[in-house]
Order: structure tokens, then C-alpha cells, then sequence
């Protein structure tokens, strides 16, 4: 179905967000009055990709229409250019204007083999990773930049670039243990991204930012450890360090802020964190806290789980 275009509403592509933070995100953004293209492989008419999940991008579509918030929901596959080149020419089309990008494809989890050194971590599996969270990236930002561009010039505003990830610049000063070769390699690559992004468009209206989440409590997640969102606290008795987990709304408000904010250039080549962005914008999580999970984490080590001062930190 043809989009009716309004040329002034500002517009963002969220690449990944079937589920978790990107369709957080999605919504988030929509409810603050983006036009947002929600993209992702699962599907209620070509049906699950290989995460073999069963949240679909339609329903990312659905929730955004329940925020009241206006949106297309597209089955695109961002590892093949042609794909993504076809999805940005029908941004231009449709809205002539791409404002915010937010790339947060991976789903490689499936393929890392957490307790296995490089030599012995399956090869394609590893190699799979890498496609799924660096090169998707890469396609993407390389073929919505360029339009992302000629908005910012044309409208005299400012673009931004919004880089999804794992762990903050402490977290991954140093090789992340205990998640595996790949796993530790994309989420590095992808904080290359955003600074060699952010050198390439010194002097230019587009900022290159990376968000990552804390403890994100996504569908997987809660399915890991038996509970709903709603039920969630029930997980603590077994687990006292999930306390610090939080909702994938958290990050998706403090985004959607972040795409509204005047000062968005102040984090150029940063990596920013969910609770950061929450003490920025006056974001709180669903239910008024403001976890700070890699706060806990610096401050506690990676081997706690017992619950020790986790209320400090929400």
C-alpha cells in the first residue's frame, strides 16, 4: 500500500526491529511523531527467518499503529544491497526525506558458541555472525547516508545515525568473557562503526552516535528465565542480579529523545548507554526506575549475582 507523503514530518528507519530493542525503538519513535519504516526478516506472510522466532514485523506495525503513531512495516533482508537500495529509494519516494537511522540488526546469538576459543568455535557459524552484525550495518548505513544528506542540507536540520550494540567503551576496553571469539568481535566492530562514521562526517550535518541497553529484558529473555514483562520480578527470587535487567521501552524512550534533541551532536562518536540517556532526557524505564546496569557492572564486577546494591542503581 502506497504511503501518503508528508513532506514536513521528520522520518526514521529503524533496520532490525521485529523484536527486542529495535521494536522498542520503533515504537518509541513513532509515538513522538516519526514517520518510522520498521524493517526486519520474520513475517506473518513469508514467515520466520532463521532465528526462528515467532515475533513478526507486522506486529512491530501493529504496535506502532496502537501508539498512534504512523509507520511501514517492511520485510527486508539487510544483507543484500539490492534490497536496501530498493527500501531507501522508496523512503525518498514516499517521504523524500530520511532524518534518523537506527541500526539495530544482529541476531547472531544463535550461532555463538560461548565456552569454545576461536580454533575450536564453529567457522561458518562465527563467519554468519559477523554478516548478521557488522555487514548489515555497513550496507545499510552505506545506502541511507547518502540521503540522510541531502535532507539534512536541503531542510538545514541535523541527521543522526544511530548504531545499536553490547556493553559501553569500559565494558569492552577488554575482551568481553565468557561470550565467545564472534560475539566479542561484533559488538567491537560495531564501536569502530560509529567513530569511523563520526571522523568520515566531521563537517557535516549527520552525527554518528552508539546506544546499547543494559540487562534488556527482550521476548528471549523472559522466555530464558520463565516470566512475562508484567511478571518479570518473580525471576529475582531465583536470580536477585536480575533486578537490575530492564524493559526494551527504556532504551526506545531514551532514543526517541535523542532523535528530538537539539544537542544530539554532543554525542557524536560516543557510546552511549540507556541510563545516560535517561539522566539526559529525563527518561525513566516503565515503571519509574532508571536502571544503570554497566554502572552496576563497574562497580560490582561481571561475577556477581546475588542483588548486592542493585537499588543504588536503579
Amino acid at each position: 500500500m502506497a504511503v501518503q507523503a508528508d513532506r514536513d514530518t521528520r522520518v526514521a528507519l529503524v533496520a532490525g526491529a521485529t523484536r527486542g530493542a529495535g521494536r522498542a525503538i520503533a515504537v518509541e519513535l513513532a509515538r513522538a511523531g516519526f514517520f518510522v519504516y520498521a524493517t526486519g526478516r520474520s513475517s506473518r506472510v513469508s514467515g520466520r527467518s532463521e532465528i526462528d522466532r515467532p515475533e513478526t514485523i507486522e506486529e512491530t506495525g501493529d504496535r506502532i499503529r496502537a501508539a498512534s503513531g504512523q509507520g511501514s512495516a517492511l520485510v527486508v533482508d539487510h544483507e543484500n544491497p539490492a534490497s536496501v537500495a530498493e527500501l531507501l529509494a522508496t523512503v525518498e519516494r514516499e517521504h523524500g526525506r530520511l532524518d534518523v537511522l537506527v541500526n539495530d540488526i544482529f541476531g547472531g546469538d544463535r550461532y555463538a558458541e560461548w565456552d569454545k576459543p576461536l580454533w575450536e568455535h564453529d567457522w561458518p557459524g562465527g563467519l554468519r555472525m559477523l554478516q548478521m552484525g557488522v555487514h548489515t550495518h555497513l550496507i545499510t548505513c552505506q545506502a541511507a547516508i547518502p540521503l540522510m544528506l541531502r535532507t539534512a542540507t536541503a531542510g538545514g536540520t541535523g541527521g543522526l545515525v544511530i548504531e545499536m550494540t553490547d556493553g559501553t567503551s569500559a565494558a569492552n576496553a577488554e575482551f568481553r568473557p565468557r561470550v565467545g571469539f564472534y560475539y566479542d568481535l561484533v559488538k567491537a566492530n560495531v564501536e569502530r562503526i560509529v567513530k569511523g562514521l563520526s571522523a568520515e562526517l566531521a563537517g557535516h550535518p549527520v552525527t554518528a552516535v552508539g546506544v546499547t541497553p543494559g540487562w534488556l529484558r527482550s521476548e528471549q529473555m523472559l522466555e530464558n528465565f520463565g516470566v512475562t514483562e508484567d511478571t518479570w520480578r518473580e525471576a529475582c527470587v531465583k536470580t536477585p542480579g536480575f533486578a537490575i535487567s530492564e524493559s526494551p521501552a527504556y532504551v526506545g524512550r531514551g532514543v526517541a529523545n535523542l532523535a528530538r534533541a537539539a544537542d544530539a551532536d554532543r554525542w557524536a562518536g560516543m557510546m552511549v548507554s540507556a541510563r545516560q540517556l535517561a539522566d539526559a532526557y529525563g527518561v525513566t524505564d516503565t515503571d519509574g526506575s532508571r536502571p544503570d546496569c554497566w554502572g552496576y557492572l563497574a562497580e560490582y564486577g561481571w561475577e556477581r549475582d546475588d542483588g548486592e546494591g542493585v537499588d543504588r542503581f536503579r
